[in-house]
């Protein structure tokens, strides 16, 4: 069967009818979709339980229609309107004080065809569910990141990555978009039509308007073959290039506790499915240790040390597991955290990892220094063209930290993050965009050279501002003053 369709229900109606709208009947229109300020779902929260909002409104569109419905509210009113998923982005990136609009039922596939392996779905689809529609035609996405909890949508405007030598972000398999416009329009676009407003959106930080349809490439479905083992830093630093080309998906945990290196190298295989896992990141038993052994080190911070051996050890022997592609690019990220990632030009890659370990060594030596939990994760992506792609025109090597909150609490991250992001930096490094980073539009622009054409896009397509929340004020506008401040929206300051 060359394609499976799931046929679009009528368009609505065009965007000079919506002007004609009264204001009592636009209401009266939104009232179905609109969240009760009682119900829970009228705050937002997202999943590390690091940021909250409580929006003036939250709608829950079902359609195109709903969708345009709301934007033609926020420009009569003078609101602004941020689209947010299921909320996994580390950040305040979806955060809000106007309208809000929820993708959860935005999440149709609308077409898979198999004979040019390419899939439509609307920007709301978890990738979860994606999988699963995909599985049944015999299709798969090429590359992954460490979950599959966000949606498609999500993905696409943070230019999310996965890990390989010769694999791009996965915004760079995004084909074609169809977005509806602060203007009331719906447009599309793709590298051939209307490219540059393509090339501002695949990483667009949900500013240049709100994604309807994504287009994906894909490639028939695939099984992976992963071999993890341990290797000491040293050695994996020296030999760095030949460990991550060794694969075609390689990626590393770092433990600097113990100087340790977790090495993960999946390729694509034809063998029998044999998954395998550990007691540790795998069992009741081992979600509830590591958690109670995360808590008793919020108040014993030297407990971090222990804790970083013992987890080296615990996942200190080799592992062979052959299992779906997802399963194997996806791992358990357990509790909520908080979290910083970088991407280093992969020529200063060694150089970097370097010198963080030799800033780690120092504060494990000083009986008052920083603590940090394991593991680091380290993982690669190739080049690409997209303008605010962090791997934008290099060979990036990412480099992540993580601060575990055990039960919900919070922990001591923000000196542990200043000094770890100084040093990425230093390295001209470039922040992951879905995850907190203090880097404003001067740093940006030097960092980022099609950023201005980002900015005149964004200008021209919302010159009222109407997709632009704090985040995207405060790091794309360099908006200052307490509204766009970067702890505005902190659950717990």
């Amino acid at each position: 069967m060359p394609s499976a369709d799931v046929k679009s229900p009528p368009g609505p109606p065009a965007a000079s009818k919506m002007h004609d709208i009264p204001l009592h009947s636009l209401h009266q229109l939104l009232a179905p979709i609109t969240i009760r300020r009682e119900h829970p779902k009228a705050s937002f929260t997202n999943w590390g339980l690091s940021y909250t909002c409580r929006p003036l409104s939250v709608f829950v569109p079902e359609s195109e229609y709903h969708c345009r419905l709301i934007v033609e509210l926020a420009r009569r009113e003078g609101k602004t309107v941020r689209t947010a998923g299921v909320g996994h982005s580390p950040s305040d990136l979806a955060c809000t004080t106007e309208y809000m609009l929820r993708t959860e039922k935005l999440n149709k596939v609308i077409e898979v065809n198999t004979e040019k392996r390419f899939v439509v779905a609307q920007a709301g689809i978890i990738l979860h569910d994606l999988h699963a529609t995909l599985g049944q035609y015999g299709l798969a996405m090429r590359n992954l990141g460490s979950i599959s909890d966000q949606t498609l949508g999500g993905v696409v405007t943070t230019a999310t990555h996965g890990t390989g030598m010769n694999f791009p972000v996965l915004s760079m398999d995004v084909l074609a978009l169809v977005i509806l416009l602060a203007d009331g329009s719906r447009v599309r676009c793709s590298r051939d039509e209307r490219p540059e407003l393509f090339m501002a959106s695949i990483c667009g930080l949900g500013a240049t308007g709100i994604i309807l349809e994504i287009t994906l490439a894909l490639e028939p479905a695939f099984m992976l073959k992963e071999i993890q083992e341990n290797q000491p830093f040293d050695d994996v630093v020296r030999n760095l290039d030949s460990i991550a080309r060794q694969a075609e998906h390689v990626r590393l945990w770092w433990f600097p506790q113990a100087d340790v290196v977790r090495v993960s190298s999946s390729n694509r295989t034809n063998e029998p499915r044999n998954p395998v896992g550990t007691w540790l990141w795998h069992s009741i038993v081992g979600y509830h240790l590591l958690q109670f052994l995360l808590f008793v080190a919020r108040y014993v911070p030297v407990l971090n040390i222990w804790l970083g051996r013992f987890m080296a050890w615990l996942a200190g022997d080799r592992m062979v597991s052959v299992d779906d592609s997802h399963r194997i690019f996806n791992i358990d990220c357990k509790y909520p955290q908080y979290t910083t990632e970088w991407a280093v030009p992969y020529d200063r890659a060694q150089a970097c990892l370097r010198d963080v370990r030799d800033w780690l060594e120092r504060e494990f030596a000083d009986p008052s220094g920083l603590r940090p939990h394991a593991s680091f994760e380290i993982r690669f992506s190739a080049a690409d063209d997209i303008w605010l792609s962090p791997s934008n025109g290099q060979l990036s090597c990412w480099i992540g930290v993580v601060q575990f909150k055990p039960y919900g609490l919070n922990v001591p991250y923000r000196e542990l993050f200043s000094r770890f992001e100084q040093i990425m930096v230093k390295y001209s490094g470039k922040p992951h965009w879905a995850k907190s980073h203090p880097l404003g539009p001067d740093e940006l622009r030097r960092l980022y050279p099609r950023f201005d054409d980002f900015v005149r896009v964004l200008e021209e397509v919302d010159p009222q501002g109407i997709f632009r929340n704090p985040y995207i004020q405060r790091h794309i506008f360099g908006k200052q003053g307490a509204e766009y401040g970067p702890r505005v929206f902190k659950k717990l300051p």
